[in-house]
């Protein structure tokens, strides 16, 4: 006996024809198969497929030295905000460091805003530093202006900052290297 194959369409074809809502009308999620939508037509919680991360991430080739500097990562909490920072000394006293810094380097100055035009806004970046052991080597903070806000011809006109060329630098390395020469490493914030 030979078997054929029904090529009539099925009673719900198309998927938009679809209904989630059962015989009472009530709307029934658990009805609601719309996986035969096209992404953009589709709309709600999508699924994915679990695949837990210790199946993936090891630590076992790690060495002891190294698990010790990850563990301690997370032992540091970085506030998000001025709020947390000044509810902990170690980042109070580092932001009064950076304010300090940067009244003493004369960065800005208190003025009159000129009519028409918009203050510029900043916030505070907070990073921890640490030593090649693992060990903190101090609480990081900044000021940063929010530069995406201006507009150019509206706020500002032309800008300079002095920057050195990475060609400079490697021949700078390369002298330094095959003469000798001591190197150091400044943080140029203390020494404006």
């Amino acid at each position: 006996m030979e078997q054929q194959a029904s090529l009539e369409p099925t009673q719900e074809s198309d998927p938009s024809s679809r209904s989630s809502e059962d015989p009472s009308g009530n709307y029934n999620p658990e009805t609601n198969d719309d996986s035969d939508f096209p992404i953009a037509v589709r709309k709600g919680v999508r699924s994915c497929t679990k695949h837990p991360i210790y199946t993936f991430v090891s630590y076992e080739g790690l060495s002891p030295k190294f698990k010790t500097f990850v563990a301690n990562l997370d032992n540091i909490q970085v506030p998000n905000n001025i709020q947390e920072a000044l509810g902990s000394p170690e980042w109070k006293s580092a932001v009064y460091e950076e304010i300090h810094a940067l009244e003493k380097n004369g960065t800005w100055e208190i003025s009159e805003l000129p009519a028409g035009k918009r203050p510029v806004g900043c916030k505070w970046i907070f990073i921890v530093k640490y030593n090649e052991d693992g060990s903190v080597n101090r609480f990081k903070v900044r000021l940063v202006a929010k530069g995406f806000t201006q507009s150019y011809g509206i706020d500002y006109e032309e800008t300079f900052a002095p920057v050195a060329k990475l060609n400079t630098v490697r021949v700078l390395l390369s002298l330094a290297a095959n003469l000798d020469w001591p190197l150091h490493q400044l943080d140029v914030f203390f020494f404006l």
